[in-house]
């Protein structure tokens, strides 16, 4: 148990900070090239920072426990609105965006969210609905290509640096290793406790691998970059249902436990659609912010409650 907590403090400690190599790179590369922050938040940070879940995944499909994909995803994309975008909300104080969400990225994030829902609800992923998602994360990521999103932002270009390349995979790299060893050594601590697998992915599995998402955001949050730090919860979250629920079923069978349906999932579909009305005015505010991370408390307390 020592050397797990160990294991568990040293692999967070380098997660962070592989998380902000990252977000440095990205965005340096993102200038170079002439992207607009939320074309950077949106795809090189989301992809990068999703890195964590999808990895995850597909190790526990290989190691018989594909509950744990499932019950991530879900806890992750909980996480990602109630915690990460709460505590933006809270520590700005006063969060405006230059771009308009609702046009087309909230509704990709909540129509990826029903997605979610139909492809779970009889507990069984099949062959075409593994095609759709991997049709859904291709279609997405063209959009992005295709589109302008760069209403309201200043584009600067620069030198590409060698070394931002290097930085950029280098944090690539460290997100996963110190990912993978912080989530074996979630499950190590937690399995010691006797709790269930997916109750473990729904909340420590899942809390885990959302803190690159929440480095990334914060570290957004202090240059200023309020585009990037929202892009980076919208993108995140399309990409881990599309890709994370399709690349692990890859490698074998789904399992979709009861309490996702009946708790998990309903509860996810609450938040994505309560987006719809903070998103209204372009601004998210420290009100509204703490309201959602008491969703997130309350969310956090019923998985603990549940196995007392």
């Amino acid at each position: 148990m020592i050397l797990w907590i160990l294991i568990f403090v040293v692999s967070l400690a380098t997660l962070i900070l592989s998380a902000n190599f990252f977000i440095k790179a990205a965005e340096r590369l993102g200038i170079a090239f002439g992207i607009p922050p939320f074309i950077v938040g949106v795809t090189v940070l989301a992809l990068g920072t999703s890195l964590p879940e999808l990895i995850t995944s597909v190790i526990s499909v290989l190691n018989d426990s594909s509950e744990i994909v499932i019950g991530n995803i879900v806890g992750s994309n909980i996480s990602n609105i109630c915690l990460i975008l709460g505590l933006m909300g809270v520590i700005s104080g006063s969060l405006t965006m230059t771009f308009d969400p609702m046009k087309v990225d909230l509704p990709l994030m909540l129509g990826a969210t029903f997605f979610l829902g139909l492809t779970i609800m009889d507990q069984h992923f099949a062959v075409y609905e593994l095609i759709l998602a991997l049709v859904g994360i291709g279609l997405y990521l063209f959009y992005f290509i295709k589109s302008d999103h760069s209403e309201g932002e200043e584009i600067v270009k620069t030198k590409v640096k060698w070394k931002d390349p290097v930085i950029l995979l280098v944090g690539i790299l460290g997100l996963y290793f110190s990912a993978d060893y912080n989530v074996k050594s979630i499950i190590e601590i937690a399995n010691s406790l006797n709790i269930g697998k997916e109750i473990i992915a729904l909340s420590a599995v899942a809390l885990g691998t959302s803190l690159p998402e929440l480095i990334v955001s914060i570290v957004a949050l202090r240059k200023k970059q309020a585009d990037m730090a929202i892009g980076n919860i919208i993108g995140s979250n399309i990409f881990n249902i599309f890709a994370v629920l399709g690349i692990p079923a890859l490698f074998g069978k789904l399992v979709v436990p009861d309490s996702i349906l009946s708790f998990g999932f309903p509860l996810l579909l609450a938040v994505s659609l309560l987006c719809f009305f903070i998103f209204q005015n372009k601004n998210i505010n420290r009100w509204t912010g703490g309201m959602l991370l008491l969703f997130y408390f309350v969310f956090f307390g019923q998985l603990i409650s549940s196995q007392l």
